[in-house]
């Protein structure tokens, strides 16, 4: 049987840490009430324990969907009980899964798409792909919303996971994405710090020139519901002394919401960093499709799988809303 559901059970099974942010996700995903999730080629014990878990908790009812076979000796093997589960049986093959899952988002049926044990590009594949019908106006972007301990707030942080080099029209879809995000969590004008090495505009990076450029857009209405500001540094962008300590006024540095990284490079180094130094714990989403994806890693604890299937919930309750 599945056992009784905590946000306190860390990866490497270390004593349990209480994550007050990622519970307070579940508390107000439980609100909204359970959503229909395509779970792709859940063949190991983690995935269908996430799954299984996350519907015991009244966020998601699994469909899941891939070779039937696998899927109940997998089961067994964890000893799980898949009641309240529907499975769709497929072949044996994690494309023809992620394909069939990403079908059933594109029908209605399902209304978020999540991760089992496949490749990451096999589900993120089926998913853009044309015949699936799931693209949305935005460029797809991964958002991570990060328990720190010690940490006042929920942290959200992007784009880590999909957009390797991304252009400043990425980077304004990026920023979009996490902001309506952030507000679906209940954080009504988010602050989003956009990261660069220095908190100056120099033409020899890049990044910072993308940054000074994004803020303007937000000035100019390109970007909503947030307030905006960049280049920053890491250390002022995190730390109000060290803002002060460089001079820097804003309404942003020392106290962000969301931090938005230059590539994914700089940005999951960081995230890892913080996950494996700063015990960090997060969950995380794919946003700007018409469905939000669960894409997690067969690394993740259980925990973080479940506070992705909150996410998921409250972004699908926020989709259909329209934001002032």
């Amino acid at each position: 049987m599945v056992p009784p559901l905590s946000l306190a059970v860390a990866a490497d099974d270390a004593p349990a840490t209480h994550r007050p942010h990622l519970q307070h996700l579940l508390d107000q995903a439980k609100a909204q009430g359970p959503i229909p999730v395509a779970v792709a080629y859940p063949c190991d014990a983690g995935s269908l324990q996430a799954a299984m878990q996350a519907a015991q908790a009244g966020l998601i009812t699994p469909l899941l969907v891939g070779p039937e076979a696998r899927i109940r000796a997998s089961a067994q093997a964890a000893g799980l009980d898949l009641a309240g589960a529907s499975i769709h049986s497929t072949a044996d093959d994690p494309r023809a899964a992620a394909a069939q899952a990403a079908a059933l988002c594109g029908s209605g049926q399902a209304r978020a798409l999540m991760k089992g044990s496949l490749h990451s590009d096999e589900l993120l594949g089926a998913a853009v792909a044309r015949e699936a019908g799931l693209r949305g106006s935005r460029r797809a972007s991964h958002v991570f919303v990060m328990d720190l301990p010690g940490f006042e707030r929920p942290l959200l942080m992007t784009d880590c996971v999909v957009n390797i080099f991304p252009t400043l029209m990425d980077k304004r879809d990026i920023a979009q994405n996490a902001i309506d995000l952030a507000r679906a969590i209940g954080i009504a004008r988010p602050r989003v710090a956009v990261l660069s090495a220095v908190e100056t505009v120099n033409p020899a990076i890049p990044g910072t020139i993308d940054a000074a450029a994004l803020c303007k857009m937000a000035d100019r209405g390109q970007i909503s519901g947030a307030i905006l500001d960049g280049p920053l540094a890491y250390d002022n962008a995190i730390s109000l002394r060290s803002a002060h300590h460089k001079g820097i006024v804003s309404d942003v540095a020392g106290q962000p919401d969301v931090l938005l990284v230059p590539s994914l490079e700089a940005g999951n180094m960081i995230y890892k960093q913080l996950v494996y130094m700063a015990d960090a714990e997060c969950a995380g989403l794919v946003l700007g499709m018409r469905v939000p994806i669960v894409l997690t890693s067969r690394s993740d604890s259980v925990a973080s799988r479940i506070a992705s299937c909150a996410l998921a919930v409250l972004a699908d309750a926020a989709g259909g809303k329209e934001q002032p």
